[in-house]
C-alpha cells in the first residue's frame, strides 16, 4: 500500500525579480522539523524549497507534487514568503480545491484570521509546530474534528477559534531533523559560485578562508524561543518568553555527523537566541575543540551574556570557530532600553563588541530608531552610540535600522495607535520585510536624524573600504570624521566624493564589491527635503 503523501512549501525568502537570490547556505529547517515525526509515523514527505528555482519553475514543481497528495502545508516569516506563500497556495488551491491546506510559521502564529480568511487554509499551527503538525495530520487523516487538536487557530461560523493552546516542550520531545529529505548538492552549488558573494542574506566569508572567496556552509537551529521581553518582538507573544534549548552533546553528535556527510565549512545558527545559557555555549565551544571539529560559525549572543559569560568561556567561542556574533543593541539610551525591556544600559553594546573584538570575533550590531514615541534626540543617541562602537571596536559592523511595526507586539499596537496604517492585503506584507533597506513607517525619523543616519552610514562605508575595495584618502578621511565625531562637512565631502567616484570608476576597473550583511550601506527614503541631493550622493556611495 502506498504511503500518503504530505507536500511541504518553503516560500521564496527574496523577491529574485528586483534583486539577486538568496545565499544558498539557508536550508528548509522549518520543514524539516515538522517532517520528523510524520515520517515516523509512516507518511511519505516531500519538501518543494522555492528559493532553489525561479518562482515559476518553483510553482510548477509544487503542483506537480501536490499531484496525489494526502495534506498541504506551507510557513513564513514577515517578508516576501508571506507574498510566495501566498501566491503558491493559491495555485495550490485552484489546481486542488479538496487537498487539506495548513500553515504555521510566525507571521501566521501572529496573524492567524489574516491566513485563514483568505480561504486557502483549514487551519493555522500557532508556535513551536512539531507535536502540533503530527497531531494535525493525524487528525486529517482520521476525519477527527480539528477542534481537538492543541495548538491550532480555526474559523468557524465566520469567526476566529482558538484551540487548547500547546505548552513549548523541550528536546527531548522533539526529534533531529531528517537531514536526508534535502539533496544538499544543489545548496552547496549556488554556494561555490563566483558571484554567491552577492547573494541575499549571504554571511561574509570567514577571514580565515579568504576574502569574499566562496565556501560552502549550512544554516541550523539549537534552541526555540527567547526569554527576552522586546516589546518590539514578536517572540515574547509567540513563545511566551519560553527557551527550550538542544543539550550541547547532542548538538555536537548531529553536527559532526553532518559535517562527515557534506563537509561544510560554515554553520549559520539561526537560533533566536543562542546564547542565553553560558554552560551550554562553553560545553559546545570547549566539545568542538575536544572532538577536532573544524567550522567556522556563527550565532545570536545578547549584550548581557557576553558581559557575564566567563573569561575562558568566551576564549572557547572564539578558538571554536565563532565568527560573527550577531547583536542586538537595539538603542542608546537607558530610558529606549527601559521601553524596549532589555537589562542593558549606559554602554554595555560597546562593552560586549570590544570582548568580542579582543578576541578576533566580529560583532554585527544592530540598533534601531523611530520607535514609537521616541523623541530625535533618543535617536540621535543611538546613532552616536553606534559611532562610538565602531571606534571602540574595529572588527565590529555596527548599523542603524529604522523601526518597523511588527504585528503581535506591544509596540505594534502603540504604532497603530499613532496612526500606523498597515497592510491590508496579505500579498503587501511581502513588501515591507526589508526594513533595513526602506523605511516602512514613513515620517517617524526626522529629517535631521535621517541625514545624521546617512552621513553615519556614508563614513562607515567608506572607512570599511566596501565603497572603492580599498583604503586610501577618502577612507582615512571618513575614519579621522568618525573618531573625531565632525559631521561639519558631512554632506559636502559626500558631494565631492561622489563626483571623484564617479569619474573614477569610469578610468579605473574596480573588481566587484559584495553587498554581504556587514554593509552598513542602506538608504532611508528622504526625498523632499532640503538634504535630498546629499542622500542621493550618499546612496551612490553605498552603491559601490
Amino acid at each position: 500500500m502506498a504511503k500518503k503523501k504530505i507536500v511541504l512549501y518553503q516560500p521564496q525568502q527574496v523577491d529574485t525579480s528586483i534583486g539577486p537570490p538568496c545565499s544558498g547556505d539557508m536550508l528548509p529547517l522549518e520543514m524539516l522539523a515538522i517532517s520528523a515525526f510524520p515520517l515516523e509515523d509512516g507518511y511519505d514527505v516531500q519538501i518543494i524549497d522555492a528559493h532553489l528555482y525561479e518562482p515559476e519553475e518553483g510553482h510548477r514543481r509544487l503542483l506537480e507534487a501536490c499531484e496525489g497528495a494526502f495534506l498541504y502545508a506551507t510557513t513564513g516569516i514577515l517578508g516576501f514568503m508571506v507574498t510566495d506563500g501566498f501566491r503558491a497556495s493559491t495555485k495550490v488551491k485552484q489546481r486542488f480545491p479538496k487537498l487539506p491546506m495548513v500553515i504555521g510559521g510566525w507571521f501566521a502564529s501572529v496573524k492567524p484570521e489574516l491566513q485563514l480568511r483568505t480561504g486557502l487554509y483549514d487551519a493555522v499551527v500557532l508556535g513551536q509546530g512539531e507535536l502540533t503538525f503530527r497531531d494535525l495530520v493525524k487528525a486529517i487523516d482520521a476525519g477527527t474534528p480539528l477542534e481537538e487538536v492543541e495548538g491550532l487557530a480555526l474559523l468557524r461560523d465566520n469567526q476566529l477559534v482558538k484551540t487548547a493552546k500547546r505548552a513549548v516542550v523541550g528536546w527531548d520531545k522533539v526529534a533531529n531533523l531528517p537531514w536526508h529529505l534535502i539533496d544538499i548538492e544543489p545548496y552547496r552549488e549556488r554556494q561555490m559560485r563566483p558571484d554567491s558573494h552577492k547573494h541575499i542574506l549571504r554571511m561574509p566569508t570567514p577571514p580565515a578562508i579568504g576574502s569574499r572567496k566562496p565556501y560552502f556552509g549550512i544554516t541550523y537551529y539549537s534552541s526555540y524561543g527567547c526569554p527576552e521581553p522586546c516589546t518590539f518582538c514578536c517572540s515574547p507573544i509567540v513563545t511566551d518568553r519560553r527557551w527550550k534549548a538542544m543539550p550541547a552533546e547532542r548538538m555536537l553528535d548531529d553536527l559532526a555527523e553532518l559535517q562527515q556527510r557534506w563537509g561544510f565549512d560554515t554553520v549559520r545558527f539561526h537560533d533566536a537566541n543562542f546564547g542565553v545559557m553560558q554552560k551550554r555555549s562553553a560545553e559546545f565551544a570547549k566539545g568542538m575543540l575536544a572532538r577536532g571539529l573544524k567550522f567556522h560559525w556563527n550565532a545570536f549572543i545578547e549584550t548581557h551574556s557576553i558581559l557575564t559569560y566567563k573569561p575562558d568561556a568566551l576564549d572557547a567561542l572564539a578558538a571554536s570557530g565563532l565568527y560573527v556574533a550577531e547583536i542586538g543593541a537595539e538603542a542608546g539610551t537607558n530610558e529606549m532600553m527601559k521601553k524596549i525591556g532589555k537589562p542593558i544600559k549606559d554602554d554595555d553594546n560597546i562593552a560586549a563588541a570590544v570582548e568580542m573584538d579582543k578576541r578576533g570575533v566580529c560583532s554585527s550590531v544592530t540598533y534601531i530608531i523611530g520607535y514609537p514615541g521616541e523623541s530625535a534626540d533618543s535617536m540621535l543617541a543611538t546613532i552616536d552610540q553606534c559611532r562610538r562602537l565602531h571606534v571602540a571596536a574595529p572588527l565590529a559592523r555596527p548599523t542603524v535600522w529604522p523601526y518597523r511595526p511588527i504585528p503581535g507586539t506591544a509596540m505594534w499596537d502603540q504604532a497603530i495607535e499613532l496612526g500606523y496604517q498597515p497592510p491590508q492585503k496579505i500579498e503587501e506584507w511581502g513588501s515591507i520585510g526589508e526594513y533595513h533597506l526602506e523605511e516602512t513607517w514613513p515620517g517617524k525619523i526626522p529629517p535631521h536624524v535621517a541625514e545624521r543616519r546617512k552621513l553615519y552610514q556614508h563614513y562607515v562605508t567608506l572607512a570599511y573600504g566596501l565603497a572603492r575595495g580599498k583604503i586610501g584618502f577618502w577612507e582615512k578621511r571618513a575614519e579621522q570624521r568618525l573618531r573625531e565625531n565632525n559631521w561639519s562637512m558631512g554632506v559636502f565631502e559626500a558631494r565631492v566624493f561622489d563626483v571623484y567616484n564617479r569619474v573614477e570608476r569610469k578610468l579605473v576597473k574596480r573588481k566587484e564589491l559584495s553587498r554581504s550583511f556587514i554593509d552598513p550601506g542602506h538608504k532611508t527614503g528622504t526625498s523632499g527635503n532640503k538634504y535630498s541631493k546629499a542622500s542621493k550622493a550618499m546612496t551612490d556611495t553605498t552603491a559601490g
